[in-house]
């Protein structure tokens, strides 16, 4: 995080900033601001003016580090936002210090993804992206993830050239329906970027033969990660035996997030047995709330929470299917409690260890049917499923750049040196 007196922000000021004028009034600061390393305009609304005032603006700041951009097309119309955006992002595409950029919260989807596709392919020096809750679908989601291959190449490129270039370590990208249909595509890219450390792609559609790709051929490959969160998608065995298998090369991860995600008694328990083999020694937080967790895979967390985990300090098994004074349950909130006892501090934060309250637990039916176990896919197959998949995603239709407004931005980028 910069210094405060490094830091330019507008925000949550609830600005309505349609022209340039209009953003004159407020960024008198930011011009003097020869050192500035982060910029906020969160919480705002831009238009074309006034985003292109603002390009102009940052296209000098040299130092700059941070820019959060999120939220600031609300009640923009649709053919506004791309040339918006692509005034912004071109403008920044040189800064060679711009190593964070957010864009949460602005609604994308398919029609923005030009502008968007050519900063992310070609900003060697990104290292942390957010991109969360912009509405991209299955299309957009397989361009943005191309894009991201494409820059891996260019950051390669650069580093042969003597270039200090840093590893992509950040993707979050939730909320965005990006479903089965990109998932090649992102496992791809994840494939590539394997220096990477935290991944959140929670609500995404995901299906369990897309949640299989991408574990099984994409971050199965990123060894070094640290926070995995695919909350809220669909596992079922099918994605629980995936995980199940690559978790092992996560020697490094701390946080794994699958809650929400229909891992099932069976997955679970696959899960917990993968976890009880000791390869992931350094995670913290385990997040498997709503997933038809019974009593069998509860006993299978405690065991592996007592002889294969020992940094856990938080597991959030809400809302699955045992009862709270099940046997397991009470030997894991004794080892977590003596975990905190022991390594708390003198400020502890509750809610960063033990089990979380079990206030919405399920009650399992005695003749409630036997869970199908699903037929195990031939990787060839589960890929010519995902490939139709992708392919009727891209079949979306998209309203693009004006010619004159894409023949712009690529003379741009081909003027561009990083």
């Amino acid at each position: 995080m910069a210094a405060p007196d490094k830091v330019f922000s507008l925000e949550g000021k609830v600005l309505k900033l349609d022209t340039a004028e209009d953003l004159e009034a407020h960024i008198g600061p930011l011009r003097a601001m020869d050192d500035v390393e982060e910029v906020r305009i969160l919480g705002n609304t831009l238009g074309v003016g006034a985003c292109k005032r603002l390009g102009e603006v940052l296209a000098t700041k040299k130092s700059l580090k941070v820019a959060n951009l999120a939220d600031i097309f609300t009640g923009r119309l649709l053919n506004e936002i791309p040339e918006a955006l692509s005034s912004l992002l071109t403008s920044i595409l040189n800064l060679p210090n711009l190593h964070t950029i957010n864009l949460n919260d602005n609604a994308f989807g398919l029609n923005t993804q030009a502008p968007l596709v050519a900063f992310l392919s070609s900003h060697v020096p990104l290292q942390h992206l957010y991109l969360n809750n912009n509405g991209l679908g299955p299309h957009a989601g397989i361009l943005i993830a191309d894009a991201l291959s494409e820059l891996h190449a260019k950051k390669e490129a650069a580093r042969k050239s003597g270039q200090e270039v840093p590893y992509l370590e950040t993707v979050i990208c939730g909320r965005n329906r990006l479903e089965n249909g990109s998932m090649l595509a992102w496992a791809k890219a994840f494939s590539l970027h394997n220096n990477i450390k935290e991944i959140k792609m929670v609500q995404n559609g995901i299906r369990q033969e897309g949640i299989e790709q991408l574990l099984t051929e994409g971050l199965n490959h990123t060894t070094g990660l640290k926070v995995l969160d695919l909350q809220d998608n669909t596992f079922t065995i099918k994605g629980a035996r995936a995980l199940a298998k690559v978790i092992s090369l996560w020697g490094d991860i701390q946080e794994l997030g699958i809650g929400d995600s229909l891992l099932g008694p069976k997955g679970s328990v696959l899960l917990a047995d993968a976890l009880s083999k000791g390869q992931n020694k350094k995670l913290e937080t385990l997040r498997l709330q709503y997933n038809d967790i019974t009593s069998a895979g509860v006993k299978g967390f405690a065991s592996a929470a007592k002889d294969g985990l020992p940094a856990l300090r938080r597991i959030e098994l809400n809302g699955n299917k045992f009862t709270e004074d099940d046997e397991s349950i009470l030997i894991l909130q004794e080892l977590l409690e003596e975990r905190k006892e022991e390594r708390g501090g003198d400020v502890i934060d509750e809610d960063t260890w033990g089990v979380d309250s079990l206030s919405d637990l399920e009650e399992l039916d005695s003749d409630e049917e036997e869970e199908e176990e699903e037929e195990e896919v031939p990787p060839e197959e589960r890929a010519e499923k995902l490939v139709k998949e992708a392919e009727e995603a891209q079949e979306e239709p998209t309203v693009q750049l004006k010619d004159d407004e894409v023949d712009a931005l690529a003379k741009k980028l081909e003027k561009t040196e990083i």
